[in-house]
Formats: structure tokens, C-alpha cells, sequence
């Protein structure tokens, strides 16, 4: 077997840019011919793929899978909105989230999930960005379950099936019968959607959000002039007011505009004679996060038509 030495790979990585690994398995399935391993990585998409990887991605899909009690989200980005419509693009979006399903919401598991051809997911990624001529990232994953009961899922601005700019899982634990649970729990993920509670109830806000939010408050109660206790009853109030905006069960209910969601769930639960409870809730919109940079849609375009 040919040795393969640290200043080989160093020297192939600089002259593609492919990652180490990338680099040594090519001039291991070479034998250690330099230029044979540049044209390894470059039919495997290798090269290509890491002369891409600094280039923005914020577009891209949200993937949905559900499987009754499992729901499972993907997010992957391209750099422009042409390939969301690519039929290849999708095709893989939608594997992504059906293997994402036994991923349990960890994305290093989801990257080396194996799939049909037998290639990692994350392989699968490599090989893709050769194919469309794009950065693609498999950016993150989040996945739900229940013991009994159902999780339910919706997709805002879909694309096709189960993909969209908006990916909802909602966690239903019931008794009650499944088909009610999974219409109840898809009208939940679209007002989750419209809505985008932070949390499902207080208890699951995050300390450092409630923290900020309460000093906020305090500030604002200050510059009235009222003495400390009176400062601190108003904040306790408008807290209230927070919890409202930010908490699902504490949230009016955009199906109907009037009903608090907490009301909706008891009255389920009088419906199907078993109690309803929300889990666990995951949203996620496309790009959130992602610092875009300028934009230059002549530019889009001219490397769409090259």
C-alpha cells in the first residue's frame, strides 16, 4: 500500500481547496499520483464543492416529515431561489427529512445517515453541489416525539409536498383518537407558524430572554418616577402582557382570533375524553440567522444562465 505523506495532502488540499480527509482518500485511491488525485476529487464534485463553500447559502427549503407519534425538520440552503425549484434539490430535501426522522434532531447523525446508494447524507451534499453548481449546506435538523399521541407538521409557502420557507412540528400527548389529534395538531403548527411563540408555556422561556424583557420593563417603569414597589407590580403586570406574546398557551388562537390556545386544548380534551397536552413545539423559517450581505440580483442571475 503507497505511504501517504502530511505534505501531500497539504499540497493536493491547496491546489483544490477539498477538505484533508477528502484530500488523503484521494491520494489513497490513486496511489498517490497527484495529478490523478486532483481528477478524483473533481469527478466526485470534491473540488467544486470546496472552491463553493465560502459563497453565502440562505435560501434553500425547509423539509417536513411526520410518521405518527415522530416529526422530524431539515433546513437546507442553496445560495439563490432557483434551485428550491430544482426537482434534484427537493428530491434531496425530502430524503434529508425522512432520515432525519431516526436522527433524533442531531445533525453530525443526520450528515452520516446512510442513504439508498449507500453514500453519507453529507456525501450526498458534496456530490450535489458538483451537479447544481451551488454552495448547498445541510444546516440544521430538530425532531419530535411522543409515547402516545401525535406530531403534527405544516409548511407554509410550499414548494412541493412537505417543503416550504416555513417548517412547523407540533408534539400532541393524548389518548385520544389520532385522526382528531392530527387535524387539531396541524391547525396548532399553522397558528405556531403565524404566530412564532418562543416558547410552549413560561416555564419554557429562556431565562436570559424573561432577564432582558424584565429589565426592559423595570427601566421603562422607572422613568415614571414611581417609588420600587410600585415599579415592581407594574412590571409583574406588563410581564403578563409578555408571557401573552410570547407563550403558546397564553397566545389567542389565530384560527379563530378570540379563543386563548390553553382554552382550545381543554376544550380537545373534553371533545375526545383525554386529556391534551403540547410537548414540544419546533419552528423553523428559512434563513433566520444567516447574515445575507449585500444583494446583487444581476449577479444571481448571470451565474444562473452560466
Amino acid at each position: 500500500m503507497t505511504q501517504i505523506t502530511a505534505s501531500q495532502v497539504k499540497e493536493l488540499r491547496d491546489k483544490t481547496g477539498a477538505g484533508m480527509m477528502d484530500c488523503k482518500k484521494a491520494l489513497t485511491e490513486t496511489a498517490g499520483d497527484f495529478e490523478g488525485a486532483v481528477d478524483w476529487l473533481r469527478k466526485n464534485g470534491l473540488a467544486a464543492a470546496a472552491k463553493k463553500a465560502g459563497r453565502t447559502a440562505a435560501e434553500g427549503l425547509i423539509g417536513v416529515a411526520l410518521d405518527g407519534p415522530r416529526g422530524a425538520l431539515v433546513e437546507v440552503n442553496s445560495e439563490t431561489d432557483f434551485v428550491a425549484r430544482n426537482e434534484q434539490f427537493q428530491s434531496f430535501v425530502r430524503i434529508a427529512a425522512e432520515l432525519a426522522l431516526n436522527a433524533g434532531g442531531d445533525l453530525d447523525t443526520l450528515g452520516q445517515a446512510a442513504t439508498q446508494g449507500g453514500a453519507s447524507l453529507g456525501e450526498e451534499v458534496t456530490r450535489l453541489v458538483g451537479t447544481i453548481g451551488e454552495n448547498l449546506i445541510l444546516r440544521r435538523t430538530a425532531a419530535l416525539s411522543v409515547d402516545q399521541g401525535v406530531v403534527a407538521g405544516y409548511v407554509h409557502n410550499q414548494a412541493a409536498p412537505g417543503l416550504g420557507k416555513i417548517g412547523v412540528l407540533v408534539a400532541l400527548q393524548s389518548a385520544g383518537e389520532s385522526a382528531a389529534l392530527a387535524d387539531l395538531g396541524k391547525k396548532l403548527a399553522m397558528h405556531v407558524a403565524a404566530a412564532a411563540p418562543a416558547a410552549v408555556d413560561k416555564d419554557g422561556v429562556d431565562t436570559s430572554l424573561l432577564e432582558r424583557e424584565r429589565e426592559i420593563l423595570a427601566e421603562q417603569a422607572r422613568a415614571s418616577g414611581k417609588p420600587e414597589e410600585i415599579v415592581a407590580k407594574m412590571v409583574e403586570g406588563r410581564l403578563r402582557k409578555y408571557y401573552e406574546e410570547v407563550c403558546l398557551l397564553e397566545q389567542t388562537y389565530v384560527i379563530d382570533g378570540e379563543t386563548k390556545v390553553a382554552k382550545v386544548l381543554e376544550q380537545a380534551a373534553k371533545d375526545l375524553g383525554n386529556e391534551v397536552t403540547v410537548t414540544g413545539m419546533v419552528r423553523f423559517l428559512l434563513g433566520e440567522g444567516i447574515d445575507r450581505g449585500p444583494t446583487d440580483f444581476a449577479a444571481e442571475v448571470a451565474a444562473q444562465l452560466s
